[in-house]
């Protein structure tokens, strides 16, 4: 459970037309029926987080001309959202064109029916079955994997079946990625080196600590003697040795007695750093065994030197190179990029949010390391858009998503943490991202032929963060949940205080509710049938009557019950109830991880500031395309309906979705 206690972990976290006409003619799409090669090509590109409201604001302002541009000459629309609109619910409703109930994704987070504990829902470990001990070694024989949750098909195993040629860049929800032949490069999912969803060090000689329940990170205190700091860097987990050490890398740090300027020296590397630089990738490598090692790349970025020493090493990425997890297929194809482009971020998402949350990093630091992650992924795009001929290619960029979550605050003067001093400097940070995004699309509208139907989307839009609700609080008040002792409630951690016998209902991800029933949960206590629908409705009917004391808004627009919302055969997976909150309100930090502070309500005091856990109709997508939309409200699986269609594919019966043209 160490992966409970890493912000991601908890936060987790194209609109009115006119025919496109290239030389004043309408685009030719050739459809083909069956295993044919075609002049057809579909461009998607996956903006994370684009919120309609928004560009509609900025493009009337005349700051996104590439958008208004495409808009003029094709169509936009809002796009329909997920219930509920988490990036790996709403991206799994892409990949199959299903809702939740087709492929089985409905939270970040989803829960061991034995313990009750909160789990990773997109991905599962299976250590090997058999093993071999030797004295201290564990020597693995049989088994031990990492298995994709999701169910159903991907859209491109379907264009394979076709030979249609695919190549899917950092499609969230894909680790590790499905079986294929096509390029596919994993997304938001994959994890560090370590397995967590991104654990930075930061070595100090000064006092710090950082907030354990949105974790991220872990704080080395150090000291500086003769100018030398020693310390180690944490790998993997050793599972060859019988005790499971965490594997270390030792390395030192020489300060140059005068200048702002240090040498760093481990391994077979050594290298220089001014103070406020980054190193570039360094490979590092774990030995697990005079036969096995793990080798993983990270950054250093010596923040400071004097008076205080501070060096801050982003989360171990898996090294593209040697990956030690699956992160592409064919495997080759990570290796392919890391030789023609050099290393690159694996994490799923990369941006460093906790060392910001943490002040680890500084607004600008953040900023800077952000604006290499999208620089990198511009790399990596020219090289797939330069030899692009045919098939489809999606591209897919995180950092429209990490800016709206950390910078909110200075756009929203309501916000607990809205800060008038940094917005001078920081406060058009989100329009920036807009309009790089649009400096990209331009980019794209210049290069594309006649040929090639182009996909602009997101995924969801945003909104403020500036209450959470305490859901598990909430159902301890009304009754439906009991503690052993009541009098420990604020040292309540992952239900270590809950009396299970006397539990009708708990809250367990960011916007899942379920009810403790006969027969499912190891201890459940409400009969399968009516008693557990009445008792379902009337909680529903309750959630959407709470209001907040202090604004007198109601916090949760729609409690949704699953069984009325989802369709397909995987609904035994999904919550009973799924919390759709207003705008403004979300989940609180505490209440995912079985927490149960006193209040109710709480103001958000995080630098994580906006997010997408509301109602989907409070926060739908953008659909952008060079072509006029039929649909009136498409929706995220339609697009899924789309591609297969404008290929000549006919969709699975499975499959929710229509073509919007």
């Amino acid at each position: 459970m160490n992966s409970l206690k890493r912000r991601e972990f908890l936060k987790w976290g194209i609109v009115a037309s006119s025919l496109f006409a290239v030389g004043g003619r309408t685009p030719h799409f050739t459809r083909i029926t069956g295993k044919a090669d075609t002049r057809t090509k579909i461009l998607v590109l996956g903006f994370d987080g684009l919120d309609p409201r928004l560009l509609e604001m900025w493009m009337e302002a005349d700051k996104l001309p590439a958008f208004r541009r495409l808009r003029s000459q094709g169509d936009f629309r809002p796009l329909q959202t997920s219930v509920p609109p988490q990036s790996p619910v709403a991206w799994a409703n892409f990949i199959t064109g299903t809702d939740p109930g087709g492929h089985g994704i409905f939270d970040f987070m989803n829960r061991d029916l034995e313990t009750y504990i909160p789990v990773f829902s997109g991905t599962a470990t299976e250590e090997a079955k058999t093993t071999l001990r030797f004295g201290d070694l564990v020597l693995p024989l049989r088994g031990g994997k990492v298995r994709n949750l999701i169910k159903g098909r991907a859209f491109w195993q379907i264009l394979e079946d076709h030979d249609i040629p695919a190549t899917v860049f950092k499609m969230p929800s894909n680790y590790p990625p499905v079986p294929t032949k096509q390029r596919t490069l994993s997304g938001m999912g994959t994890p560090d080196i370590k397995g967590y969803y991104g654990l930075f060090n930061y070595y100090t000689d000064q006092p710090f600590r950082i907030n354990e329940d949105i974790g991220g990170g872990r704080i080395h205190q150090v000291s500086v003697d003769k100018n030398t700091v020693e310390a180690r860097l944490p790998g993997p987990t050793n599972t060859f040795k019988k005790d499971r050490p965490e594997s270390t890398v030792d390395f030192k740090v020489v300060i140059d007695p005068v200048n702002p300027v240090a040498k760093i020296s481990y391994q077979d590397q050594e290298f220089i750093l001014k103070e406020k630089e980054w190193s570039g990738w360094k490979r590092v490598r774990f030995h697990l065994l005079p036969t096995q090692s793990v080798s993983g790349i990270c950054m250093f970025y010596l923040k400071e030197i004097r008076p205080h020493f501070k060096l801050y090493v982003t989360p171990i990425n898996i090294d593209p190179a040697s990956a030690a997890l699956p992160i592409s297929t064919p495997e080759s194809y990570a290796q392919e990029l890391e030789k023609k482009l050099g290393p690159f971020f694996t994490k799923g998402l990369p941006a460093d949010t906790s060392a910001l949350d943490h002040d680890v990093l500084d607004e600008a630091e953040f900023l800077e390391q952000d604006d290499m992650i999208f620089r990198e992924g511009e790399r990596m795009f020219e090289h797939e858009f330069n030899r692009f001929d045919s098939g489809l290619l999606f591209y897919y960029v995180s950092s429209t998503d990490q800016r709206q979550h950390m910078f909110w605050r200075l756009l929203d003067q309501s916000h607990p943490m809205h800060d008038p001093g940094l917005v001078s400097t920081y406060g058009r940070t989100i329009e920036n991202i807009y309009v790089e995004a649009d400096r990209f699309l331009d980019s794209v509208l210049q290069r594309i032929g006649k040929d090639t139907l182009l996909l602009v989307m997101s995924d969801h839009g945003f909104n403020p963060f500036r209450r959470g609700f305490n859901l598990n609080t909430w159902l301890f008040e009304n009754g439906y949940h009991k503690l052993r002792n009541p009098w420990r409630q604020e040292d309540t951690s992952l239900f270590d205080n809950t009396d299970w016998s006397r539990t009708k209902a708990y809250g367990v991800g960011l916007n899942g509710l379920y009810i403790n029933q006969k027969g499912r949960e190891r201890q459940g206590i409400v009969n399968t049938g009516a008693d557990s629908e009445n008792l379902i409705r009337e909680i529903a009917n309750k959630l959407e009557q709470v209001v907040d004391p202090k604004t007198g808004e109601r916090a949760i627009l729609r409690a949704f019950v699953a069984k009325d919302v989802y369709r397909g055969r995987h609904l035994d997976l999904a919550p009973d109830i799924v919390l759709g909150f207003n705008y403004g309100y979300r989940i609180s930090w505490g209440s995912p991880l079985g927490k149960f502070p006193r209040q109710v309500f709480e103001d958000n005091t995080e630098k994580w500031s906006g997010d997408h856990m509301s109602a989907p109709e409070v926060i739908p997508g953008i659909l952008f395309t060079n072509r006029k939309v039929r649909a009136e409200s498409p929706a995220l699986y339609d697009l899924t309906a789309t591609i297969l269609d404008v290929f000549g594919i006919a969709k699975p019966e499975e499959m929710t979705g229509r073509s919007i043209f």
